[in-house]
C-alpha cells in the first residue's frame, strides 16, 4: 500500500490525503494496532465515507480479501429491519423471508459473474413491503394464512406506490403453503418523454469534437445518445470488451461485438489504454473497468456518472429513449436485442414503438426464437473460430448497413 501511495499519478493528491484525510487517520490507527485489519473492525468503526476508502485502498493493495460491498451493506441493512420487528408468528415469518428467499437470492446473483455492483433496490422494497404489509394485517386482526384477494386489493388501494412490491413476498408465501396463491398486478408501464432528435445529435457532435471536454464524459455521453446503454451497464464496462482489430474498433454490449465508428471508436481505445485523468490515491495503474471511480479498483457510480453528463444537457432517460426509438426504427427486433443485449419481448415492443418491422422479426414467437437460437449459436460457436467468424459477419453487416445509411442521411440533414 505505501508503494500505491508513493507511485500515485498526482503525488501533491497523495500528500493532502496523508496530512488531512480522514481514511489515512484510520490507516494510522490499523498500522499502530489499535484497529483490527479486517472488514468487521472497519464496519464497527463507523467511519463513512472515509472508511470505504480505506476499505477499497486496502483491497487493491491486497492488505484484505475482496467482498461484495452492497450485498455486505443490504445484509447488515436486513439485520437493522429485522431487529425492528417482534418476537410473535408474523417476526418469525419475516425473518425467514429475507433469510431464504432476499438475501440467498442476491448472494447467489453476486457469485454468478463479476458486476460493477449487486443490485439491492429490489429487495430492499420487497422486505419493506412485506413489514408495511403484515403490520397493516395486523391492525385488521387478520392472520396471514387467512388472507384473501379482497384484503390484497384493500392493501393496493391504502399502502400507496410501494403496495405493489409485495408480490414477492406473497408469492414466497404461497409456495410454502402459508397463504393462498394471490395476486398483485404488475406495475403499469410509464411511457416518459424522449429528447428532441435534433437535439440529441447536436450533443452528440459536440461530444465527439470538443477536446475540453473529459474524454469519460464524452464516451459516455456518446454510448448513451447512440447505443441507448443504461448507466449501470455502462459502469460495469471492462477494457477487455474494447476489441481492436487492424480495420476497426468494437465493443461488446451484447451478445458479440459492435463495430464502433470513427471518431468515437478512436475515443473509445484512448479512454481503455490511457484511463482517466484524474483517479484516486492508491489507484491500481492497470484499470479492470472502463470508467474507473476515485475509489481504487472501483467504477464510477452510475449516479455520480449521471450528475456528469447533466452538466452537458444530458437527461439519461429521455436520451437514452430516443436512441432506442431511433434504432429500433431501422434494426429488426432480433439484431436490437442483440446489440444492446435486451429481453427479446423488449425488444419486440420498441420495435413496435417506432413503426419498425412488425410483421417479420417484430413478432414476438418469431423474434424470441430467433434470438435464442443467434445466442445458441454464438456459444457452440466459441469452439469453432470459423463458425463463431461467420455469426459475427453477418451480424456486423446488417448492422453496419443499417447504420452507414444512418450516418449518411444525418449528414445530409445536417
Amino acid at each position: 500500500m505505501c508503494d500505491a501511495i508513493a507511485a500515485a499519478r498526482q503525488p501533491y493528491s497523495a500528500l493532502n490525503w496523508l496530512e488531512r484525510s480522514a481514511s489515512a487517520a484510520l490507516g494510522a490507527q490499523i498500522s499502530t494496532g489499535a484497529l483490527s485489519l479486517t472488514h468487521e473492525a472497519l464496519d464497527a468503526a463507523g467511519a463513512g465515507n472515509a472508511g470505504e476508502l480505506l476499505r477499497q485502498m486496502l483491497v487493491s493493495a491486497d492488505a484484505l480479501p475482496a467482498r461484495d460491498e452492497a450485498l455486505a451493506r443490504l445484509e447488515v441493512w436486513v439485520t437493522d429491519r429485522l431487529g425492528e420487528v417482534g418476537d410473535d408468528d408474523r417476526a418469525r415469518l419475516l425473518r425467514a423471508y429475507p433469510t431464504w428467499r432476499v438475501l440467498r437470492r442476491a448472494r447467489q446473483r453476486a457469485g454468478r459473474a463479476a458486476r460493477a455492483r449487486t443490485a439491492t433496490r429490489y429487495a430492499k422494497a420487497s422486505l419493506l413491503a412485506a413489514i408495511a404489509l403484515c403490520d397493516w394485517l395486523a391492525q385488521r386482526d387478520v392472520p396471514l394464512s387467512e388472507v384473501r384477494q379482497g384484503d390484497i386489493d384493500d392493501w393496493l388501494v391504502e399502502g400507496g406506490p410501494s403496495a405493489r412490491s409485495v408480490r414477492d413476498f406473497l408469492d414466497w408465501a404461497a409456495e410454502r403453503k402459508t397463504t393462498a396463491r394471490l395476486v398483485v398486478p404488475g406495475r403499469p408501464s410509464v411511457e416518459g418523454t424522449a429528447l428532441d432528435d435534433h437535439a440529441r445529435w447536436a450533443i452528440v457532435e459536440r461530444l465527439l469534437h470538443d477536446s475540453t471536454i473529459d474524454l469519460t464524459d464524452r464516451v459516455a455521453g456518446c454510448l448513451v445518445l447512440l447505443y441507448a446503454q443504461q448507466l449501470s451497464r455502462l459502469v460495469g464496462l471492462t477494457v477487455e470488451q474494447v476489441v481492436t482489430t487492424d480495420d476497426a474498433v468494437h465493443l461488446r454490449l451484447g451478445l458479440g461485438p459492435v463495430v464502433i465508428p470513427e471518431p468515437l471508436g478512436h475515443m473509445l481505445v484512448t479512454l481503455a489504454t490511457g484511463g482517466r485523468a484524474y483517479v484516486g490515491v492508491c489507484s491500481p495503474t492497470v484499470h479492470t473497468w472502463l470508467f474507473p471511480g476515485l475509489y481504487p479498483g472501483r467504477p464510477l457510480h452510475p449516479s455520480h456518472l449521471g450528475q456528469r453528463l447533466a452538466r452537458y444537457g444530458i437527461a439519461v432517460m429521455p436520451g437514452r429513449r430516443a436512441a432506442l426509438m431511433h434504432l429500433a426504427s431501422r434494426l429488426p427486433a432480433a439484431v436490437l436485442a442483440e446489440m444492446l443485449n435486451l429481453h427479446p419481448t423488449t425488444a419486440v415492443h420498441w420495435v413496435a414503438a417506432a413503426g419498425g418491422d412488425s410483421e417479420h422479426l417484430c413478432r414476438p414467437d418469431r423474434a424470441g426464437p430467433l434470438i435464442l437460437r443467434l445466442r445458441s449459436a454464438a456459444g457452440r460457436a466459441e469452439s469453432r473460430p470459423v463458425s463463431a467468424l461467420r455469426l459475427r459477419v453477418r451480424r456486423d453487416h446488417h448492422l453496419c448497413r443499417y447504420l452507414s445509411s444512418t450516418n449518411r442521411s444525418e449528414e445530409h440533414s445536417t
